[in-house]
């Protein structure tokens, strides 16, 4: 069910970079089985071009990228590197294995970034940028180069580099809004100039890039395309580096529901956009806004008394696209206790997931266990369970019981068991509350230097027998993690979420990047 499909001159390539930028923001790293489910479900969807990663930046990273190359099955597989020899050696290395590949490449031309960034003259740069791209075309007849920081470039220099590009091979050039400073018809102007005053510019397709820290990012993205552009560059959720990119399911519905006025169209499945993004959230632990547009939990809901009304009488007095469209899904189930496992399967269905057989087995038995003490078990409770089972798979230490005695007495005591790497141990501590004795309980197992930054609960239903959900945020050393944990105790929820938050900072622990790596 792509978007509307129409002249080739009209389709715009989807370029997602949920797994390069989107795991650049801080705390969204995803493992490797992760990152490769997630490619998985954006090669089956439609995304034209799958930005894999940065492969330079760890050898995990160059081994995911390298293993998504070597997976995938339709989509383009593109690795991003630096206008350094080494970095696009790098890059070349790990996207060889795909049947169509890309090397992205990129260098800073703005003059706050030549000069305080990379400490070069515009000549510098200018003469890099055909090394880079000449060095990149030697692996691949398909090169991207994008100027970092291009809306603050300077109109000459920009163009200049852009021709400098195309002449050495570049098939697309990407002129990002790596600061998110621009408005729409700002944006659409500068496509324009460089489009009219670049002899070459008709060699190359045109591509955005939009930062959302005015929030403006899927507006930009779409006036760049009325422009000429025909590439988008977006990531699942708007997940990305400080108020995120461009949100892939917007752009996308936004070119499907408005075809009037933007008639173009794109190849991606959009009944999959609800499974891609509650598959990203759980792995990144990044929840979605309830009022996020196309896929938050209330864009097909109506509380209002008015808006009730007209959705009884015709649903587009409220809607302007229908919730199946997306991948969501009307239904009256009620689950319960009695509820069957092909019951629990076509819920699961209905929401978006495929699990694999073991963990389908594993949250069915969770399913009936919360089913015993929750009299009514609504989808967001289901969810909830799903999403903290795919996010704590291959996590090293796991919760095994927890008992906490707490009260006006005090002090709170808590005993929790954990199972590390398949050994149970158990231990006792007080703390200056329930909480704060639970953590310290899991610090006596599981020493650590990590600071806690964020402790956020709240009821995933209405009801006193709701799941608590509870959002807990790490750092340590300069890296930040956060984790979700559920249960319908509090205190259970808070220890899932604190172990969710450790496990991913070990696997932080065993990534070394290099200090300065930044990106478009």
């Amino acid at each position: 069910m792509s978007t509307q499909a129409g002249s080739e001159k009209d389709r715009v390539i989807i370029f997602d970079t949920t797994l390069r930028d989107g795991e650049q923001s801080p705390g969204a790293t995803m493992t490797h089985e992760e990152k490769l489910e997630v490619a998985e479900l954006l090669d089956t969807m439609g995304v034209d071009v799958i930005e894999a990663g940065f492969p330079i930046a760890s050898e995990g990273d160059f081994l995911a990228v390298q293993e998504i190359a070597k997976r995938t099955k339709n989509a383009i597989v593109c690795g991003l590197s630096r206008a350094s020899p080494k970095d696009i050696d790098r890059c070349a290395e790990a996207v060889k294995p795909a049947r169509r590949s890309r090397i992205h490449t990129f260098i800073s031309t703005s003059p706050v970034h030549m000069k305080w960034k990379l400490q070069m003259e515009p000549e510098q740069v200018y003469e890099l940028v055909i090394q880079q791209v000449t060095r990149a075309r030697n692996y691949t007849d398909d090169v991207e180069w994008s100027c970092e920081d291009g809306t603050r470039t300077d109109h000459d220099f920009l163009c200049r580099c852009v021709e400098a590009a195309i002449k050495a091979g570049a098939t697309t050039i990407n002129i990002p809004d790596t600061v998110g400073y621009t408005v729409p018809d700002e944006y659409a102007a500068l496509f324009r100039m460089v489009m009219e005053r670049v002899p070459n510019a008709d060699k190359a397709r045109f591509s955005v890039h939009c930062h959302n820290d005015l929030g403006m990012a899927v507006a930009n993205s779409l006036a760049g395309v009325r422009a000429g552009a025909r590439q988008i560059e977006c990531a699942i959720n708007g997940i990305g580096e400080r108020a995120g990119n461009a949100a892939l399911e917007e752009v996308v519905m936004a070119m499907r529901v408005r075809n009037d006025v933007l008639p173009y169209w794109t190849n991606i499945d959009t009944t999959m956009l609800m499974r891609a993004s509650k598959l990203v959230s759980a792995v990144t632990s990044f929840p979605v806004q309830y009022n996020k547009a196309i896929v938050g939990r209330n864009a097909f809901a109506h509380e209002s008394g008015i808006h009730q009304d007209g959705m009884l009488k015709n649903n587009q007095t409220y809607e302007i696209m229908t919730p199946e469209s997306v991948g969501v899904k009307q239904t009256s189930l009620v689950m319960g206790k009695h509820s069957g496992r092909h019951a629990f399967m076509h819920k699961l269905e209905e929401l978006g997931y495929k699990l694999s057989d073991n963990q389908l087995e594993d949250a069915f038995v969770r399913f009936k266990a919360l089913a015993d003490r929750k009299k009514h078990v609504y989808d967001e409770d289901i969810e909830a369970l799903v999403d903290e089972e795919i996010a704590t798979a291959q996590d090293r230490i796991k919760l095994v019981s927890l008992t906490v005695i707490a009260g006006t007495m005090g002090p709170q005591s808590a005993t929790a068991t954990l199972d590390i790497d398949g050994r149970h141990e158990t231990v006792q501590a007080t703390g200056n509350g329930p909480v704060d004795a639970t953590f310290n309980c899991i610090k006596k197992l599981v020493p650590h230097e990590a600071t806690l930054e964020l402790y956020q609960v709240h009821a995933v239903t209405e009801g006193t027998d709701a799941q608590a959900e509870v959002s807990v945020r790490l750092a340590e050393n300069g890296k930040s993690v956060t984790a979700k944990g559920a249960d319908p105790d509090t205190l259970v929820a808070s220890a899932k979420a604190y172990l969710g938050a450790l496990n991913k900072l070990m696997i932080k622990r065993q990534r070394h990047r290099p200090e300065a790596i930044s990106a478009p």
